[in-house]
C-alpha cells in the first residue's frame, strides 16, 4: 500500500506541474525524453515504467528540496507520458517534437487519426475529471459486482462496458461519443459499464482486455470486442448485433393467425407490437430478449399494405404504437396498452404482468417455481390447482372444462396448471400414488420448501368436467381458504423434466459453432494477444500428435524387422523350452498364453496365497481331454491376456479328483440341479467336471464356475457310422468315428467361455464364497 500511495502522489504533483509548465517544456527543442530518462530509443514499456517510477521518486518535491528537482520531476513525467504511449511515442521518433500546433502532413503518408497530435494540455486538466465524475462514476465496475450482479443479468439484457483509466489520453477524445451513446441506450434498458483498469486489473483481465480504451459487449455471459469506429450509430448497431436473431417475429395479414394460435406449442403468451417502421424498434427488442422464456413477441408494421387486415381487425390506431397481449383466447386480447412515447417502465410493467398463460402447462422447474412459489410466512398463502392429465384427443373436452373453470375464477390466491402424465412421469407417480387413481385427477398442492416437500390432496370424484365435478372443485376451493389443513398429504416432489430442453448433439453444435464463429472474429481482427492462448494449445496438441505418430511409426519398423527374419520358425508355445530365448535387446511381444498346471507345488502360490485383486482361471481337464481342451482354452482366453490380475491354470482331475468334489461341498449353491452327461457308456454316476472353468479369487474366497454347453451340429453329424456298419470293417470304421466324435464334443465345451470371461471382467457372474480352499496335498493313483 506504502508504494501505491507513493505512486499516486507522484501523479498528483505531475499533473499540477504540467498544468503550469507543460506547454513550453513539451515545446522546448532540447527536450529529450529518452535522455530525462537515460533509456534507449528501443526501450520496452516495462524498461521505460520501471526507470520512471525510480526518476520520480527520487525527484519528488517533496522528497528532493534541491532547487532543479521539481523541474526535473517536470521532464520526467512529461518524458514518460511521451513513451508510455505508442503512438505519441512514435510520433516523437518521427518528428521529433510535441507541440500540438505541429503540422503533421508534412508527413509522407499524414496523420489523420485524432488522436495522434493530443498531449497534456490545458484543456485536459478541466475535461477529464468532470467527464469521469458526472458520466462514468455511477457506472464503474468492480470485479465482485461484476461476477455477482453484472454476469447474471447479462441473461436478460446486454451490457455495453467501457475500459479506461486514468491516463489514457485516447479515452478523451470518444468521451463525448460514449456520453451521448449512454445517455440513448440506457433509458432502453441497455447495461453500462466502465472498468478502470488501473484499479480493476483482475476484471480487465477476466474480460480479456489489455489495452485502452476499449468497448466491448456482453451478452449471454459471451464477450464480444467492438472494432470499428467509435461513433453512435456504430455503437447502436454493435448493440443490436449482439441479440439474438428472429427474437421479434415480423408478422403480416397471412401469418398472424398462424402466430396466435401456436401459443399451445410453445406454451407462452403472445405480445403484438404495431408501429409505423420499417425495421423493428431496438426497445422492442431489447424487451423481446428479457422475456424470451416467457413470452412470444410479434412486430406489425402498419405502414404497410399487407399488414392493414390485421390492424382492421383489431382495430388499431395507426397514429400511436401499440401492443396487444393474447393469451388462451386468440379472438380478444387479453389486454392492450397504446402510447405515443412508449417507455420501457411502461412494457416492462405490461409484460410482467402477463408473462403466463392463465393456465400454464408446467415444462420445467423454473416454470413451477413461480407458478407456485414456496410458502412464506410474512406473505398470503397461494396455492397450487393442478390439473394432471393426457395428449390425446380423449382428454381435449377435460381440459377445455378447466380452463373454463380457471377463467371464472381468478383469484390471486389460487393459481391454475395442468401437467402431461408422459411429459412429467416422476411428478404424477408421486402426487397418485397414494389414492392410486389415474388421469385426469385435479389436485390442490401447496408448496413448503425449495427442496421439494408439497402439501396436497386429491379432488374427490375425479374430474371429467361435467357441472358437478366443477361445483365440487369450487366447495374444495373455499373450504382450502378458510381451512389450510385440508391438504391432509405430505410428499416429497422430484425435479421437473425440461420438456423444451434441446438434444445434447444439438447444444455441443451450438458451442462449437460459437467457438469457431469467436475464433473467426478474433483472427479477422488480428486479436492475437487474446487468441495467443488457443493458438498455443491447438498448436501444442498438434505438436503432441505429430510426435506420437512419428515415434509410433520407428517403433513398428524396429519390430517388424525381427519378425520378418524369423518368419520361417514355428510360433513358440506355453511349452517351448525356456533355453530358446532371442538375442534381440527388446523383449518379444507375447503371442500365447501362459497356461501352468496347478498342482500340490504350485497350488499356495498360485491360489491359497494369490494377490488381492487377482483372479486364477482354472480349467479342470483329464489326460484324455488335456490337448484338446488346453488349445480351444488358450484361443478362448487369448484376448484376456493383457490383463495383469489374470492368470490361468489348468487342473487334471484323474491326479486330484477329490478336489473339485470337496469344492462343491463347500459351496453347495454352485452345483448344479442335474448333472452334464457326456458320455453315453459311463458306468459311473460320478459327477463329470471336464470342460468346467473356475475363477478363483484366493484372497476373497470365492469363486465363479463355467459350465460347459454344447452347440450339438458337429456331434450330430459325425455319428453317420454307428447304424450303417456291419462287418469288422465297420466295425473299426464305428470305434474310429465315436473317437473323432467325442473329441469334437469335448472341443465344443469351451464355445461360450469367451462370453463368460466378457462377464467375468464386468463383475456380472454370480459368486459362490467358501470357508477355505481344500487341500490338493493327495494325488489320486492311477488305474
Amino acid at each position: 500500500m506504502g508504494g501505491w500511495s507513493a505512486f499516486v502522489t507522484c501523479c498528483v504533483w505531475a499533473i499540477l506541474l504540467l498544468a503550469l509548465f507543460g506547454d513550453s517544456l513539451a515545446s522546448s527543442p532540447e527536450f529529450d525524453p529518452y535522455k530525462v530518462l537515460r533509456v534507449s530509443r528501443h526501450a520496452s514499456q516495462a524498461e521505460i515504467k520501471k526507470v520512471y517510477k525510480k526518476l520520480a521518486r527520487e525527484w519528488h518535491p517533496d522528497k528532493n528540496k534541491s532547487p532543479g528537482a521539481e523541474d526535473m520531476f517536470i521532464k520526467v513525467t512529461k518524458s514518460y507520458e511521451i513513451l508510455s504511449n505508442e503512438e505519441r511515442r512514435a510520433n516523437y521518433d518521427r518528428f521529433g517534437q510535441m507541440d500540438e500546433n505541429q503540422n503533421f502532413a508534412r508527413a509522407p503518408q499524414g496523420f489523420r487519426h485524432y488522436h495522434d497530435s493530443f498531449y497534456f494540455d490545458e484543456s485536459f486538466f478541466h475535461f477529464p475529471r468532470t467527464s469521469r465524475d458526472f458520466t462514468d462514476s455511477k457506472h464503474l465496475l468492480q470485479y465482485n459486482q461484476y461476477i455477482n450482479e453484472v454476469l447474471p443479468d447479462s441473461f436478460k439484457r446486454p451490457y455495453l462496458i467501457k475500459i479506461t483509466s486514468e491516463w489514457c489520453f485516447t479515452c478523451i477524445h470518444i468521451e463525448p461519443v460514449w456520453k451521448d451513446t449512454v445517455q440513448e441506450l440506457e433509458p432502453l434498458g441497455v447495461g453500462i459499464g466502465v472498468v478502470d483498469i488501473g484499479y480493476e486489473r483482475q476484471l480487465a483481465n477476466h474480460l480479456g482486455a489489455h489495452r485502452t480504451p476499449s468497448i466491448l459487449g456482453l451478452i449471454n455471459g459471451k464477450v464480444t470486442f467492438f472494432h470499428y469506429a467509435v461513433v453512435r450509430e456504430h455503437l447502436r448497431q454493435f448493440v443490436e448485433s449482439l441479440l439474438p436473431q428472429k427474437l421479434v417475429e415480423k408478422v403480416t395479414d397471412s401469418s398472424y393467425l398462424e402466430f396466435l394460435n401456436s401459443w399451445h406449442e410453445e406454451n407462452k403468451p403472445r405480445v403484438l407490437m404495431f408501429d409505423v417502421a420499417s425495421n423493428i424498434p431496438l426497445l422492442y427488442k431489447l424487451t423481446a430478449f428479457a422475456y424470451k422464456d416467457y413470452v412470444r413477441f410479434g412486430y406489425v408494421d402498419m405502414g404497410l399494405t399487407e399488414t392493414s387486415k390485421v390492424v382492421q381487425r383489431f382495430n388499431i390506431n395507426t397514429y400511436a404504437p401499440t401492443m396487444l397481449l393474447f393469451k388462451e383466447n386468440t379472438e380478444k386480447p387479453a389486454d392492450v396498452i397504446q402510447a405515443r412515447g412508449m417507455k420501457k417502465q411502461i412494457i416492462d410493467e405490461f409484460v410482467s404482468n402477463n408473462r403466463f398463460l392463465l393456465v400454464p402447462r408446467l415444462v420445467n422447474q423454473k416454470l413451477f417455481d413461480e407458478l407456485c412459489p414456496v410458502k412464506q410466512f410474512h406473505r398470503r398463502r397461494k396455492y397450487c390447482v393442478l390439473l394432471v392429465t393426457g395428449e390425446g384427443e380423449q382428454f381435449v373436452s377435460v381440459n377445455e372444462a378447466f380452463f373454463d373453470f380457471a377463467s371464472s375464477n381468478t383469484k390471486e390466491v389460487l393459481r391454475f396448471a395442468y401437467v402431461y402424465q408422459r411429459q412429467q412421469q416422476p411428478l404424477c407417480d408421486t402426487l397418485l400414488k397414494k389414492e392410486d387413481t389415474t388421469p385426469p385427477q385435479v389436485i390442490l398442492l401447496e408448496r413448503r420448501s425449495a427442496t421439494g416437500r408439497v402439501l396436497y390432496r386429491t379432488v374427490t370424484g375425479g374430474w371429467n368436467g361435467s357441472d358437478d365435478d366443477k361445483h365440487r372443485l369450487h366447495e374444495q376451493l373455499e373450504i382450502l381458504q378458510r381451512d389450510p389443513s385440508y391438504l391432509t398429504h405430505d410428499a416429497m416432489l422430484p425435479e421437473l423434466n425440461n420438456e423444451f430442453a434441446s438434444m445434447f448433439l444439438i447444444q455441443w453444435i451450438n458451442t462449437a459453432y460459437d467457438y469457431v464463429a469467436q475464433f473467426y472474429f478474433d483472427l479477422l481482427y488480428s486479436n492475437w494477444r487474446e487468441m495467443m492462448p488457443v493458438l498455443s494449445l491447438i498448436f501444442s496438441a498438434l505438436f503432441i500428435l505429430f510426435g506420437t505418430v512419428i515415434i509410433q511409426a520407428f517403433s513398428d519398423a524396429g519390430e517388424d524387422k525381427p519378425a520378418k527374419q524369423k518368419a520361417a520358425d514355428p510360433p513358440k508355445t506355453a511349452e517351448s523350452s525356456p533355453g530358446q530365448e532371442s538375442t534381440s535387446s527388446r523383449p518379444p511381444k507375447k503371442n500365447f498364453v501362459e497356461v501352468t498346471e496347478l498342482t500340490d507345488i504350485t497350488y499356495m502360490s498360485n491360489l491359497v496365497r494369490l494377490k488381492p485383486g487377482h483372479i486364477n482361471v482354472v480349467l479342470i481337464l483329464t489326460d484324455v481331454s488335456k490337448q484338446v481342451l488346453l488349445r480351444k482354452f488358450a484361443k478362448e482366453v487369448y484376448s484376456f491376456s493383457g490383463s495383469q490380475t489374470l492368470h490361468y491354470s489348468f487342473l487334471n482331475v484323474d491326479k486330484h479328483s477329490q478336489w473339485m468334489d470337496s469344492l462343491m461341498e463347500s459351496a453347495p449353491e454352485a452345483r448344479p440341479s442335474d448333472c452334464l452327461e457326456n458320455e453315453e457308456d459311463s458306468t459311473s454316476n460320478k459327477s463329470d467336471y471336464t470342460g468346467h472353468v473356475l475363477a478363483l479369487n484366493g484372497h476373497k474366497k470365492y469363486f465363479c464356475i463355467f459350465r460347459p454347453v454344447f452347440t450339438g451340429e458337429e456331434a450330430e453329424s459325425s455319428r453317420w457310422s454307428d447304424e450303417d456298419a456291419g462287418s469288422s470293417k465297420a466295425s473299426r470304421s464305428r470305434s474310429s468315428s465315436r473317437q473323432k466324435a467325442t473329441t469334437l464334443e469335448i472341443h465344443h465345451k469351451l464355445d461360450r467361455l469367451g462370453l463368460w470371461m466378457e462377464r467375468l471382467m464386468e463383475g456380472t457372474l454370480p459368486r459362490h464364497y467358501v470357508p477355505a480352499w481344500p487341500g490338493l496335498d493327495t494325488i489320486t493313483p492311477q488305474k
